[in-house]
Order: C-alpha cells, then sequence, then structure tokens
C-alpha cells in the first residue's frame, strides 16, 4: 500500500477487500451517509471527511494535519491482511457464502468513547433511530466544525449534565446509561485506554461498571472501538445465526478474529 497527498486528500493505493459503502454502513457506525455522487460523508474523530473508492485507492478529502495517514489506515485497519483472513473464513461454508455474497467489509477502529456511546444508544433500538439521536448529541453537544458537521462530544462534557438535559435527543431510557457512562469514563473509573491492551476479560470487566452496559455493548465496544477482533458482539440476529448454523459454537477457522466472522455473518444475515 502506497500513500499520496493531493491538496487536501489522502490517498491510499494498493487497497484491497475493502468496500467503502459496506463497511460503513453495515452496523457498526452512525455517522456516515451517502451522497447522491456515490461519495460517503461522515465525522470521524471530530474530522468531517469525504470517502470513495476508484479502483485500488481509498480518497479521504478533507482538512488534514500532519500525521493524519495513519490514523485512516488504524481507522480502516488497512495494515491487516484481511484478504487472507476472509480466505481462511471461507473454509466454512456459510462464511464462504456471507463474504461471497458482502465483500469488503473490514472493522472500523472508531475512537472508544464514541463507541461506547454509540452502542448504549443502540439498545432495544433500530438503525435510523441510532443515527437520529447520535446526530441531535453530536450537534447539541460536540463542536461545530463548520457546514453542518459537528464532532462526537467527549465523556467531560457529557458528565456534567443531567437526564433532563439530554430529554431533545428522544433517546429515552437510554440517557441514565449516557450519563453513567460519561461520568465513569471522565473520572477514571473506567480507563478507557486499558481496554485496548489489557486481558479480553478484563476489558470486559471494566465496561459492565457502567450501568446498562452488558456483554453485547461490551463486546461492540471492544470490536469497533479498540480493534479487538476476538471480541464477539451477540444480539438477536447472530443469536439466531449461531442456534441455526452453529449449535456447537464457531469453526475453528475464526478463532482470533471472531468479530469479523461476527460481521459478515450479522449483514448477510439482515440482508438475505
Amino acid at each position: 500500500m502506497e500513500v499520496k497527498f493531493n491538496k487536501n486528500a489522502i490517498i491510499f493505493s494498493g487497497v484491497d477487500t475493502l468496500s467503502v459503502p459496506l463497511t460503513l454502513d453495515c452496523g457498526q457506525a452512525f455517522r456516515w451517509s451517502e451522497k447522491s455522487d456515490g461519495i460517503w460523508h461522515g465525522v470521524a474523530y471530530s474530522k468531517a471527511v469525504d470517502i470513495v473508492r476508484n479502483g485500488d485507492e481509498l480518497i479521504i478529502n478533507g482538512c488534514f494535519d500532519e500525521g493524519d495517514e495513519k490514523l485512516w489506515v488504524e481507522y480502516f485497519d488497512l495494515e491487516r491482511d484481511y484478504g487472507n483472513i476472509c480466505k481462511n473464513l471461507k473454509s466454512d461454508c456459510h462464511l464462504k457464502t456471507a463474504i461471497e455474497a458482502f465483500p469488503g467489509i473490514r472493522i472500523l477502529k472508531q475512537e472508544p468513547w464514541e463507541a461506547l456511546c454509540s452502542f448504549i444508544v443502540s439498545q432495544n433500538n433500530n438503525i435510523p433511530r441510532i443515527k437520529g439521536i447520535i446526530e441531535r448529541l453530536c450537534v447539541s453537544f460536540g463542536n461545530d466544525l463548520g457546514d453542518g458537521d459537528f464532532s462526537f462530544p467527549c465523556a467531560e462534557k457529557l458528565a456534567v449534565l443531567t437526564v433532563e438535559d439530554l430529554a431533545p435527543l428522544r433517546s429515552g431510557f437510554r440517557a441514565k446509561y449516557i450519563i453513567d457512562a460519561a461520568q465513569k469514563v471522565a473520572s477514571g473509573e473506567v480507563d478507557l485506554k486499558k481496554l485496548h491492551t489489557c486481558d479480553i476479560d478484563e476489558a470486559r470487566q471494566e465496561l459492565i461498571k457502567i450501568k446498562g452496559v452488558g456483554a453485547k455493548v461490551a463486546e461492540c465496544t471492544l470490536l469497533y472501538g479498540c480493534g479487538r477482533v476476538d471480541a464477539f458482539p451477540v444480539d438477536v440476529w447472530v443469536r439466531r445465526i449461531m442456534s441455526e448454523l452453529y449449535p456447537e459454537g464457531l469453526p475453528e477457522c475464526t478463532n482470533g478474529v471472531e468479530g469479523i466472522a461476527q460481521q459478515y455473518l450479522f449483514h448477510w444475515r439482515r440482508n438475505v
């Protein structure tokens, strides 16, 4: 993979096994939308950007600071060999069907706080409502980035708010969980930095200190916010998959990359 710069764009060439639409819109992130010209617009790490594929190039347009290329390499997990991972996963017939039906899904490495908060919001919710609540959260409490874009508000900003302050979000019972998460993260009671490197069971225990955070939200935070691809979120769709296709557990080919396998199976099961 090579990196080039053109005015306010970063261009990654030689990128394989990446579908921008599938990766950005498969239920792991909630701040991306497709424009009429096929370009995807969104905000990540407080940066508003447009993203598109052109052949083997991944083009990210926006205003960039020195070193931003590393941020996007990590965000799209570009240094992981998804081609080989998917080849191995396809030794299982069900995963083969899922990967061939929806090729190019990668796991995004989002900000851990954003991932945690987003998946608290996702509980007993559908994707359009999740996106609406998160958009209202960012508009109400994030930093104005211009042109109608806002950053995701930090835990410290939300920690001083009340459930009543969050009423305009129309997030229902989730508001009290957002506040509790913000207070515990802002105070350091829950240490998001350690989640990247500590034992995964210890990371799970760290997250479930937060009210309203159970196994599914913890696994989603680890997978989508920390790049822990051995995390395995189980929602209603994945529970059905496990019951119907894998009653004895996942096949050996998923060892260490259970989260990647889950994302393919999840998206396939919801769309077939």
